[in-house]
């Protein structure tokens, strides 16, 4: 198998750490002579206890209001330099601070070839999302999931099918065109369309999208975008919310905006991070989600790791004490924004799409909605489940059974695994049926899966290595050639449209290769008459005897050559009468084998006739 790649893209992730922070402006300014010359002062945001207190601070600080989320009582002001250190020393201010920036945890890196062996979307396979119910995937209809990203591509076939409803708390407006492309992937794995037969297939069966785009076209935002999207998915009906981005430090606006989200019952996923292999440092909102400590036990939310193609946690990804579980994040397929840069999102033809762009990526930022997804499905399953109840199901049900370690939590994401124990009930796996018949030394196999797309069809003989009879085949029967003596185990695999691979039962033949001793005796009969006799003694005691073909041969001294033949009775006995002219023979008898029984020849017998 040729091995996928992916590589971290530093001058992205470079250029987002460098970039200067700018905030959309919005809510209510103060239309004063000192704010205006407030306008070229820093950004700070503050925490108010009410709007009187936010009213004196403005004005004692000189400040100017630029944006405000009231459900918070967190507001952004541009400050006099002089005037940016006292704010937190005013009445009824609980804390002030710079604006903490925010990135999207992935490293695109898209493959230029899919994963061989499997298919495209390998990681629908891998979560066993295609053993969902599809009761269950049209119920999800019922839960919203909320994309907190860069905006979405809503015109990429699988977003444009489920009519996602669009917000920008950046512009304040419904159009959120993704530039940069994160968010478009992103979604496209939350909530795509599963019914559309274009591109790729959602986690959220039919959940609702709703997309709300916090960041500039450039990917950057801060905190307090963060925390204005996380109010505005939580108020307009969000069950779910992904936050697939994150940072090194926390903030107090942050955590305002999380605890309001779980005092409303919404289910927040996000991205573990990616830092794996230079520093592993924690990564909030993650580990706000999953506290440090908890080594994956109770939190508010879920902290996804990324899992590769083996089921082992990605070597960039964040491990620790806050990881909650794990979901494929190594190469993962998604769909691409029209509007975002070709040359950082390289498309990936996609056999049988007509519309629509396709690409792999790797990062945490794609195992997180794939949870997000999943826990639509949970809820759809038990819609009484709290919030809570959803995390502890899809971490209890997750590979690990229970067992949780620092790489991966408790394992890897079992989508199916997960709606069952919502469910109360187990998980249906398909299978592959394999029978056959045979006929002599030739078997005909008969196969049927079914959504199976291809098949493949192996044998073992005598227990050795098993070998491909039939390779990637839509067939479902064949014949073949058995050799007598030997033992065969055939097997089928079958693979359906979302990569599963199911193997059959083995379907054994045996053929029983019974040793046969032959005896030939001579006595004369007539003048010139000889009379021979050939015993056909099979070493097992259960094959019959009678009808055997036996056959005399002569040597003439240099070959040995058929001249007579005969057929066994009751007893295993061959009779001839031969009448001979004047010489010395060279006799045998012999019998040329059978399905179940080897060939024999008899000891020759010398005889002379005068």
């Amino acid at each position: 198998m040729t091995r996928a790649f992916f590589h971290f893209s530093r001058l992205a992730v470079l250029a987002a750490l460098a970039c200067t922070v700018t905030l959309a402006l919005g809510g209510t300014a103060a239309a004063s002579s000192r704010s205006r010359q407030a306008g070229a002062g820093p950004v700070m945001v503050v925490g108010y206890s009410s709007e009187s207190a936010l009213r004196r601070a403005v004005a004692q600080s000189g400040s100017r209001v630029v944006r405000r989320i009231r459900a918070l009582h967190v507001a952004v002001l541009r400050t006099p330099p002089a005037a940016a250190r006292v704010l937190d020393g005013l009445p009824g201010i609980r804390y002030s601070e710079q604006p903490v920036l925010r990135r999207q945890l992935v490293d695109p890196a898209l493959a230029p070839a899919p994963v061989i062996g499997g298919a495209y979307e390998w990681q629908y396979g891998a979560a066993r999302e295609y053993l969902v119910p599809a009761s269950v995937l049209h119920a999800a209809s019922a839960i919203t999931i909320a994309v907190i990203d860069t905006g979405a591509d809503v015109s990429a076939p699988d977003l444009a099918a489920k009519a996602p409803t669009t917000w920008s708390v950046r512009n304040n407006s419904s159009d959120v065109t993704d530039y940069y492309g994160h968010g478009t992937f992103v979604s496209s794995l939350a909530a795509g369309s599963t019914t559309n037969g274009e591109g790729v297939a959602g986690f959220g069966g039919d959940a609702k999208l709703l997309a709300v785009q916090a960041s500039a076209p450039d990917g950057t935002f801060t905190d307090v975008d963060e925390s204005a999207a996380i109010v505005y998915a939580v108020d307009h009906g969000a069950k779910i919310i992904n936050m697939s981005f994150g940072g090194p430090m926390s903030s107090p606006a942050e955590q305002s905006a999380i605890a309001y989200a779980a005092a409303h019952g919404v289910l927040l996923v996000a991205a573990a991070g990616n830092s794996g292999q230079s520093g592993n440092q924690p990564s909030y909102p993650a580990a706000l989600l999953q506290p440090l400590g908890s080594n994956g036990v109770g939190g508010i939310g879920l902290a996804v790791a990324a899992s590769n193609l083996s089921g082992a946690r990605a070597s960039f990804s964040n491990y620790g004490s806050y990881i909650s579980l794990a979901a494929p994040g190594e190469n993962v397929f998604g769909a691409l924004s029209s509007s975002a840069d070709p040359n950082y999102w390289p498309r990936q033809s996609l056999p049988g799409s007509v519309s629509g762009s396709y690409g792999y990526g790797s990062g945490t930022s794609y195992s997180s909605p794939e949870v997000a997804g999943a826990a639509a499905l949970v809820w759809a399953a038990n819609p009484g489940l709290r919030a809570t109840d959803v995390a502890g199901i899809l971490k209890q049900s997750a590979s690990g059974h229970g067992g949780w370690n620092e790489n991966t939590g408790y394992g890897i994401l079992d989508a199916a695994a997960a709606v069952a124990s919502a469910q109360g009930t187990s998980v249906a796996v398909p299978t592959v049926s394999l029978g056959g018949t045979r006929s002599g030394l030739r078997v005909s196999l008969t196969w049927s899966s079914a959504g199976a797309i291809s098949y493949r069809l192996l044998v073992t003989r005598d227990g050795g290595s098993p070998q491909i009879v039939v390779g990637s085949t839509t067939a479902t029967t064949t014949s073949y050639k058995l050799d007598g003596g030997h033992s065969y185990s055939f097997t089928v695999t079958a693979s359906d449209t979302s990569g599963l691979t199911v193997t059959s039962t083995p379907y054994t033949i045996t053929l029983p290769y019974s040793a046969v001793k032959l005896d030939l005796r001579t006595s004369p009969a007539k003048s010139r008459q000889i009379r021979l006799s050939s015993l056909f003694a099979p070493e097992s005691k259960g094959v019959a005897r009678a009808g055997r073909r036996l056959v005399l041969e002569s040597f003439d001294g240099h070959a040995w050559h058929r001249f007579a033949a005969a057929s066994t009775g009751k007893t295993g006995v061959a009779t001839w009468t031969l009448r001979l002219r004047r010489g010395s023979y060279r006799i045998r008898s012999s019998y040329a084998g059978a399905d179940d029984l080897a060939p024999a020849t008899s000891r020759a017998v010398t005889l002379r006739v005068r």
